[in-house]
């Protein structure tokens, strides 16, 4: 039986018992202070909260989480704050607390036998990168926010990523974990083990949870050897058939060696290369689509170079591509990833963007691409289709821009006609609507048509045996139980 809730403390009492647990740098409450924690990276999202809280450790955290299910106070996960969802935005009530853990900072140690780093939630994901490439190695998880999304945050959301095609996604590389769950208990799950068949795989279920289950406070994560030499190449195709052509025929001559495989529009290469500073694009003409695709080897006598442009000219030869260009150093490499990465902030200069998170099997992508971009310009003519993503895993960022001239209001007042638009074509291709940014609270009434029936019954199952009255970031990932099963 779930013990009920003591009576509510005033607003001044709950915030002076905070503060005995926290000290005065761990509870935020000016309006000023929490402003930046109540709104959402895309702004889509503008909250209240009934203060920030900033827990140093583990004990705390839980303290002030027992602290909250006693006097029945939600609580809302946060880490870098750059859910692409809303996953860690509080709701407009003022009731819910906020709660950061970017003070639980440390990484606490790299095994060089082991390739495991043990690294506590707050940490950025860069300085997780860096840490493991001074210590010799590699922590191949890459995020276009990783200068600002935290462990916990990335973890929690399953964050995936450029190099998820070799790698695999946040979930394969996490071993283990320690969480406060939503009744304040401590989960100690950080074990270093490759084979532990012990029951139920509790470090699972906690990854992409989306912090609806427990907040994740340290994580062991799992390394690789640094890549002896990386060769970058930006290719012109015709379109993602082609693009679809060039990646078996990688995979055909040697697949361990390919790290990510990247889809871009024409469009959109327009929009970054017209909108971003620096972005110039390094082939003689323009191309109604791109490839930027990572080779790497940790091996001394690969030869890495040789096998580059011996692909890339046999893909020439085929057609496949129609030009292609290598980088020769390291600035020349971050240029072409520039022009990857700044794809979603030449799209916001461009003015407002509906983003569809999506995936479909490799084999589908150019379906998925023909068919939605069909569709969505038949619904607003003059929309502009930038897809672009990890074609080498199957998902799409199958981003709209709004039409030249069309009140961003209202092309926004259209997101769930567009977005449904695209999804009933990616259900008809056996794929998701959501690929790796996750639910939040954004598309949680799209649960029961895609996740009904026993699905979605036990993840409600589970939410309440873990979580009884609804304490843990509540409002995202699963619907209100009057929708659906």
């Amino acid at each position: 039986m779930t013990a009920s809730p003591s009576p509510a403390l005033a607003r001044h009492d709950l915030i002076a018992r905070f503060s005995e647990i926290l000290g005065p740098a761990g509870v935020l409450t000016d309006a000023t202070d929490i402003a930046p924690f109540c709104t959402d990276w895309r702004s889509l999202y503008h909250g209240r909260a009934l203060a920030v809280l900033r827990p140093a450790s583990t004990d705390e955290l839980a303290a002030i989480v027992r602290l909250c299910v006693a006097h029945d106070v939600p609580m809302v996960p946060q880490g870098g704050n750059t859910s692409m969802v809303g996953g860690a935005t509080p709701d407009d009530t003022g009731r819910e607390v906020v709660i950061c853990l970017s003070r639980m900072n440390r990484i606490r140690g790299i095994d060089p036998r082991d390739l495991t780093m043990e690294i506590e939630a707050g940490v950025t994901l860069k300085a997780a990168q860096d840490a493991a490439w001074e210590a010799g190695f590699m922590l191949p998880l890459s995020i276009s926010s990783e200068g600002s999304a935290q462990i916990g945050g990335v973890l929690a959301t399953n964050a995936g990523g450029n190099n998820t095609l070799r790698y695999g996604n946040a979930r394969e590389l996490t071993l283990g974990l320690e969480a406060v769950m939503p009744d304040g208990s401590v989960f100690n799950g950080l074990r270093r083990l490759r084979k532990d068949n012990t029951g139920y795989a509790l470090r699972q279920l906690l990854v992409g949870s989306e912090g609806t289950l427990g907040f994740i406070t340290t994580a062991i994560l799992q390394l690789h050897p640094q890549p002896r030499e990386i060769d970058a190449a930006l290719c012109a195709v015709e379109d993602a058939s082609a693009a679809l052509d060039l990646l078996g025929l990688l995979r055909s001559r040697d697949p361990s060696l390919l790290q990510a495989f990247e889809f871009m529009s024409g469009t959109g290469m327009e929009l970054v290369t017209d909108l971003i500073p620096g972005a110039g694009l390094p082939l003689e003409e323009t191309a109604p689509a791109y490839v930027l695709l990572e080779l790497a080897t940790p091996r001394p006598d690969a030869d890495l170079r040789e096998f580059t442009e011996s692909v890339l000219g046999e893909a020439l030869e085929e057609g496949i591509i129609t030009d292609a260009v290598i980088a020769e150093s390291e600035s020349q490499r971050a240029g072409l990833w520039k022009l990857r990465e700044e794809h979603a902030e030449a799209q916001r200069r461009a003015g407002a963007s509906v983003k569809n998170d999506v995936s479909v099997p490799v084999t589908h992508v150019p379906e998925l691409i023909t068919r939605a971009t069909s569709a969505c310009e038949a619904l607003i003519p003059g929309i502009r289709p930038a897809p672009f993503g990890h074609m080498g895993d199957g998902n799409i960022h199958f981003n709209l821009v709004q039409p030249e001239g069309m009140a961003p209001e209202a092309f926004l007042a259209r997101s769930h006609d567009i977005m449904d638009t695209v999804s009933a074509i990616v259900k008809e291709l056996d794929g998701s609507f959501s690929a790796e940014h996750g639910v939040g609270q954004l598309k949680p009434y799209m649960m029961p048509s895609w996740r009904g029936g026993a699905e979605l019954a036990a993840m409600r199952h589970i939410k309440t045996a873990l979580d009884p009255r609804n304490l843990m970031n509540p409002g995202k990932v699963l619907p209100p139980a009057t929708q659906g099963a």
